[in-house]
Order: structure tokens, then C-alpha cells, then sequence
């Protein structure tokens, strides 16, 4: 449910909602003018580029006038191997300063040659970042098509600020689009009466919007812990005190009025002083009439709140934070925060991200780090997998992220910090290019962990002499003269992930990018051991590329044999998960693939033709907003239920380290069929609704929002999905073009009767 491309691939799982007409005033005024001619691409043009409209890469986009449905012009998207970037948008943007409950985006598209997928695509965005996306990747519109109109839906969500849309292109090829239309529950948008939202208090406070103005060349040990408590306590009263809570004071801008008052501090009591004179300038604290209290009867994960009777706190300030805790309003409504309607994950609605801000300013720095350790504090499920103290870690990382003089050190010391979370969806996703090795080219050949090393899996541009420098089976054991081990040791830290299997994957990903031109490996080739010289060229930047899979090539449903149909996820459509099951009946099993990410969710359209009876697989915790940091078991677990036609033979589910979230669900559901079993090896480890996270300087971050366990509460997370029968590529298997995780599911399929060299035939590409 991850990626940063920021509308490429969009974490999964955005939140619905509506805007209600209770919360803003109507003012009619004139239709949209500046929409006339622009939807249609008929406004008068210039240079080629359609008017009304931006995007990018410059150079890959532009009006036709020969190639139209309508009109006389339509827009033209043109990509080939040269093209920068690995996808291209045309974007166009309004405010949302209209009411109602759905957005559509309807328009005409033509391809010709696409690689990868072309698609309208619509964003929602909210003071925190996208709160609703789609651009119809799922659909998988490539290759070449005749012009046919498609549309896309979102609900019009309550927290939307400002809408954007468009049409884009990934990989190569050609796409048109003409006669594009935007409407609000059904009618055209140019026609919608503008409203006035209501502004909060973030629109109101603009006093720090220029910076901070707090520059640190160094800090104390006592500045150091007096900033850890000042941290905690901030974000306790963030979400406790129903001041706070109910969005009454911009919270990040309290925070900068105090701070230069507890970075003087002599010492603990005095800061401690400082801090409960702010927090008491808030006003008396009302009474509860009906205050919060903790249900223990479905609780599976109970608030940190031991320290609030830490002698540390000093009894003034201690007492006022208990008095906080214990007036706590039952039907306290979080600002900061809100629950996905049907779903629970936390949605942090009113988290600036600060993107024009001026780096370096340690007041922001140390804003992004209290952020995102409180929000792991109160709204992560899986704080109690954290490996070191919660508390240390703060503190540890006050000096290194304040202290960070300039964007990079910045990024990188909030990625060392992500990283200490243990959850591969929590990552400074924004950022990726900032992780070592830093640079903007690679030598093109994909790189997989195999045996515990790092192995050349397969080229790309084999024709390059930087990719001929390497052989498919390699094993690359340095570079530049630094040894692979040293250099995977002084990574680790940066790289976020839910386990070690995961995070060498992502290195691996990363292991040959560096800065541009020639470079030398140390390579074993069999029993040689070599030094070879290779290229590092351009390559799309971190995050941008598709994602890599190690499923089979050809069609999405295959029959191995007249025994064995297969099914790869990472172009599944759900809509044909009945026919799958049809051209699969007869067989003796059907091997599914989710050593990808599944294109679309199918968890209950293909997993309720694989079970006979009511069948349960899953089960969920959620936050608490009355009691931060409390995570609940949330109803009873979800179950497929049977649907005809039922598919009757062996099921073997392929998995591995490219398999994360939405397909570690997906083979959680599809393991509890009769049976199924589960092939290959440990997955990424984190699974459940993602929540995004907008830090200062305009990064994003993001967690697992919800907990995500087996019905009978066994946890996934960090574990990931464990193979019932274990099957991994060697070296030698990589060489030989081999895929042994597929092998070994046809062994499991057809038993012991069928000679090796046949199985291998039968999985070879």
C-alpha cells in the first residue's frame, strides 16, 4: 500500500467522506470562466502546450490538432525510452469552493504502444496532503486502443482544499485525450455555486509561517532532556486537552512560542515551570459532564501512561497533566485527527507539511520529529514492537534532527529516525533519494538478496555496455574497493522496514546507484573472483519506477499444463474472477502469484470461490480518540463467504519479499481455503490501512494505521506471512533462469511422480 510517486502509485486505502452543507455559507456567484475551452483543450493555445494546463517532464506532452474526438484539437502525451522521468501527468488544479458528496472525471483516451498504463486521474488535497486519489492503474489501459470514453469517481471528501486532475502516461507510448468533463453529483462543475469554507485556526495563526528563527549550533545534555519532556508533553495535551483537541489553538505555533523559554532553562525545574505556565495560559480546564473511560473488556493495547505519575514531572506540572487526563471529554472530537468511516485508520487531517519553508530552522526540525514520535506514541497499533524504548528514542534523536544544518542531513536523520519505527509502510517516502548510496544513476541490472548475497537477478538495457560489464547470476561483492558487507552496514540504518529480509531487498534495490559515469565491481562469477568496470546511468528517481515483481511473464491467468492453472495478482482484474476460476476448473491446482502487489483488490471477489463454508481469516484492532493510545479488537473477524463457481483442487499461494500489505492480506484470506497452502518465504511484514504523515519542509511519512491479526490474534506485523512450505532462488538458479519458488509449488501440485527436469520445463518463462 506504498509508494511516493504523488499520483503514480498513491498509498492504498484513502478515506471517504463528505461535505456537508452545515458547514459552509453558500455565496452564488458566475459560472467558472476560466474553465471554458479548457476541459475540451479547445482554448487558444500556445507553443504547442494546452492551455489551462501544467505537468511534466517539459517536452512529453503537447496539443494535436490531427488526431481529435471532438473539436479540433485533443491533448497529446508522447513517451519513449529517452524520456525523462517514468511517467508523464498533464495536471490541472481548482479549489474545492463547491459543495456536494462525488467528484466524476469522464473523457475520451486513445493509446498506441503503451508499456505500462495510461489513465485519467483525480487528487484530493487537504492541509495535510491527498486525502482521496485514483487514476486508474488498477484498470491496466495499455498497448493500443480505439478512442473510448472512461470515468473515474471520488467521494468529495469533507477535509478537501483543492482538486486535482488530469490525464497521465507510464512507461512509453502515446495516449490522447479530448473532451474531458468534471462534475458534482452528476452536474458540471463550471455551473456550481462557489462557497466560502470556514476558515480554522490554522488560516487564522500565520505568525510563524516565515520561520521559527530558533538556529542551534549545539545542545546540552539538560537542553537535550528538558526538549525530550517539552516534546511529550506537547503532544500529550495535543490530543487530551479539550481545547487542543477541539482545534483551538494552532498547536505547531504554541509550540514555537514556548520553545525559546525552555531552551534557556538552567535547568529541569525550570523548564518544567516554563512549560506549565504555557499550558495553564490555555485557561481553566472545563469539566467533563460525561468523561472518557477506558473499556479493558476488548482492549488489546494500553496506553503509555505510566509516566504522567513520573516524579520527574514535578508536582506542579505533573498534577495539571493528570487533571488533563482525567477531565477528558467521552465525546471529545480530535482536530488533529479523525477515524476512516468503516475502516478506523487514523486520518491526520490538519497536519501542515510546510512545504515553502526555508531549511534549515530548528524549531520545524524539532516540530517533524515531535509530530511523528507522538503520533507512534498514541496512534500507532504496533508500539509495543518497538525494539528500543520509546522514550530514548526521542531523546536520542533531539540533538540529531534539530541540530541537521541542511535539507539532506535533515531527510536523513528523520529517515534514521522512521526507521527505528519497524514498519516497512513507515518510510519518509518523499525522501527515498536521500538514503545512501545518494546519486541519480545506476548500473541498469536488477539486484536480489540470494543465499545472504547480493546477486545480479537480471539486466535491463543488455544491449549497454554497462550492462554487459555483468552477468544474470553474479554476485556483487564490492564496489568502488568498499566490500558489499561494510557497505549494507553503514546503510541498515536508514532503510525502514518491518524486517531484515525486507530491508535487504530495498538495498538491494538501491545497491549500484551513485553519481553518473564509470565504476568498478567486485564480482564472483562462479569459482572467479573478478574486478569488472561498468556504468551507472540516469535512472527514474526512487519511488518512480514500477514496481518490481517476481511473478511470471505473459497473461494474467495461464495454464502450466492441463494439471496446473496460474494466476499472477500484479494484473488481476476482479471484475474476471469468476472466468479465472472457470478456465481453472479441472485442473489439480491452481497456483496463485502474489510475489507482487495485486492490481486490484480481490481478496473477496477470487478468495470466496476458493472456500466452502463461511470461512474467517482476519481480524483488526483500531485507536481510541477518547484514549489515546489504545487499541481495541474491532467486532468480530472478517470471513469469505462461498461463491459459485467453487474452485475444487490444491491452491498454492507464491509469496516472498516483494509481497507487502495489501498482497500479505490478500494471501492471509486466500491461506484459509481448504487446501491452500502458502509457498516461498518471508514476507515485508506490514500489513493494514496506511495513514500518510506530512512533515515540515513537505515531506510525507506514513504508518500502519490499523492492527492486522489472524482470528485467532496471532499478529503479522514484523512476522509477515510465514510459508508453510519453504522455497527461495539460488544462485545457480538465477543463472540457469530458474524459477524454483514455482517449481515448488508444481512438486506440491503434481507429487513425486513427475521428474525434475518436467517440473522445471513446465515453471520455465
Amino acid at each position: 500500500m506504498r509508494n511516493t510517486v504523488a499520483f503514480l502509485i498513491l498509498p492504498a486505502c484513502l478515506l471517504t467522506g463528505t461535505l456537508s452543507l452545515a458547514h459552509v455559507s453558500l455565496q452564488q456567484t458566475a459560472a467558472r470562466p476560466e474553465l471554458a475551452g479548457v476541459l475540451d483543450f479547445e482554448a487558444q493555445h500556445s507553443a504547442d502546450l494546452p492551455k489551462g494546463w501544467g505537468g511534466g517532464p517539459a517536452g512529453t506532452f503537447a496539443v494535436d490538432g490531427q488526431i481529435v474526438h471532438g473539436g479540433r484539437w485533443a491533448l497529446r502525451i508522447e513517451r519513449d525510452e529517452k524520456s525523462p522521468g517514468g511517467f508523464t501527468s498533464v495536471t490541472k488544479m481548482i479549489p474545492v469552493d463547491f459543495a456536494g458528496t462525488s467528484l466524476e472525471l469522464r473523457g475520451f483516451l486513445r493509446t498506441q504502444d503503451v508499456s505500462q498504463f495510461a489513465g485519467l486521474w483525480m487528487r484530493e488535497d487537504g492541509d495535510s496532503g491527498g486525502v482521496a486519489f485514483d487514476n486508474m492503474q488498477g484498470r491496466q489501459l495499455k498497448g493500443t486502443t480505439e478512442w473510448t470514453e472512461y470515468s473515474i469517481t471520488l467521494p468529495l471528501q469533507k477535509a478537501a482544499k483543492r482538486l486535482y486532475f488530469g490525464v497521465l502516461a507510464a512507461g512509453v507510448g502515446k495516449v490522447w485525450a479530448d473532451d474531458l468533463r468534471l462534475l458534482v453529483d452528476g452536474r458540471p462543475i463550471e455551473n456550481e455555486p462557489r462557497i466560502e469554507l470556514p476558515k480554522t485556526v490554522l488560516d487564522l495563526d500565520r505568525e510563524f509561517d516565515g520561520g521559527t528563527a530558533v538556529a542551534l549550533k549545539s545542545l546540552s545534555p539538560i537542553q537535550v532532556a528538558n526538549l525530550a519532556m517539552l516534546g511529550k508533553v506537547w503532544g500529550f495535551v495535543k490530543y487530551h486537552h479539550p481545547l487542543i483537541a477541539a482545534g483551538k489553538r494552532h498547536w505547531d505555533y504554541e509550540l514555537f512560542r514556548v520553545l525559546p523559554k525552555v531552551l534557556a532553562a538552567a535547568d529541569a525545574p525550570a523548564a518544567r515551570s516554563a512549560v506549565y505556565q504555557w499550558v495553564a495560559a490555555l485557561g481553566d480546564l472545563p469539566r467533563c459532564t460525561t468523561c472518557a473511560s477506558l473499556q479493558e473488556s476488548d482492549l488489546q493495547l494500553r496506553p503509555a501512561s505510566t509516566w504522567l505519575t513520573d516524579d520527574a514531572l514535578g508536582s506542579e506540572l505533573g498534577g495539571m497533566l493528570r487533571a488533563i487526563h482525567r477531565n477528558r471529554p467521552a465525546d471529545q472530537q480530535q482536530f488533529y485527527l479523525s477515524l476512516a468511516p468503516g475502516i478506523g485508520n487514523p486520518s491526520f487531517d490538519h497536519e501542515l507539511a510546510y512545504g515553502t519553508l526555508t531549511l534549515p530552522d530548528a524549531g520545524y526540525q524539532l516540530l517533524a520529529l515531535y509530530r511523528l514520535w507522538n503520533i507512534v506514541e498514541y496512534w500507532f497499533p504496533y508500539r509495543n514492537l518497538l525494539e528500543r524504548s520509546w522514550d530514548d528514542e526521542l531523546t536520542a534523536f533531539i540533538p540529531r534532527i534539530a541540530l541537521a544544518s541542511s535539507v539532506d542531513e535533515y531527510k536523513r536523520q528523520l529517515l534514521a529516525f522512521v526507521a527505528r519505527i519497524h514498519d516497512t509502510h513507515a518510510n519518509l517516502w518523499s525522501s527515498l533519494d536521500a538514503r545512501p548510496p545518494v546519486g541519480s544513476c545506476s548500473i541498469p541490472v536488477t539486484m536480489r538478496v540470494i543465499e545472504n548475497q547480493m546477486v545480479v537477478a537480471g539486466t535491463t538495457g543488455t544491449a549497454s555496455p554497462s550492462a554487459s560489464a555483468l552477468q544474470r547470476g553474479d554476485v556483487v561483492t564490492a564496489l568502488d574497493g568498499v566490500s558489499v558487507t561494510a557497505l549494507i552496514e553503514r546503510w541498515s540504518p536508514f532503510y525502514a522496514a518491518s524486517n531484515q529480509p525486507t530491508r535487504l531487498r530495498d538495498i538491494a534495490a538501491s545497491l549500484t546507484r551513485g553519481a553518473c559515469g564509470a565504476t568498478t565491481i567486485g564480482v564472483s562469477r562462479g569459482n572467479e573472483s573478478l574486478t569488472v568496470k561498468a556504468e551507472r546511468i540516469a535512472v527514474p528517481p526512487p519511488g518512480s519506477a514500477p514496481r518490481r515483481t517476481h511473478d511470471r511473464t505473459g497473461d494474467t491467468f495461464q495454464k502450466l499444463s492441463p494439471e496446473v492453472a496460474y494466476l499472477k495478482l500484479s494484473s488481476v482484474q476482479a471484475s474476471q474472477a469468476a472466468a479465472y476460476i472457470e478456465e481453472a476448473a479441472g485442473t489439480k491446482g491452481l497456483i496463485i502469484d502474489i510475489r507482487n502487489y495485486p492490481s486490484e483488490f480481490v481478496v473477496f471477489a477470487l478468495g470466496s470461490h476458493l472456500v466452502d463454508r463461511p470461512t474467517e481469516f482476519a481480524r483488526f484492532t483500531i485507536g481510541d480518540p477518547a484514549n489515546p493510545g489504545a487499541f481495541h479488537w474491532r467486532g468480530t473477524p472478517l470471513s469469505l463467504v462461498p461463491t459459485a463457481p467453487r474452485y475444487m483442487g490444491k491452491v498454492v499461494i507464491l509469496v516472498d519479499e516483494s509481497s507487502l500489505s495489501q498482497a500479505e492480506y490478500t494471501a492471509m484470506a486466500f491461506r484459509s481455503a481448504p487446501n491452500a497452502v502458502v509457498v516461498g518465504s518471508t514476507t515485508a511484514g506490514a500489513d493494514g490501512n496506511v495513514s500518510p504523515i506530512p512533515l515540515p519542509g513537505g515531506l510525507q511519512s506514513m504508518i500502519s494505521g490499523i492492527g492486522v491479526f489472524y482470528p485467532d490474534k496471532r499478529p503479522t506485523q514484523r512476522i509477515g506471512i510465514v510459508p508453510d512450505i519453504d522455497a527461495r532462488p539460488t544462485i545457480q538458479g538465477i543463472r540457469s533462469g530458474r524459477d524454483e519458488v514455482l517449481e515448488a509449488a508444481l512438486r506440491h501440485i503434481l507429487g513425486a511422480g513427475v521428474s525434475a527436469a518436467e517440473i522445471e520445463r513446465l515453471a520455465k518463462q
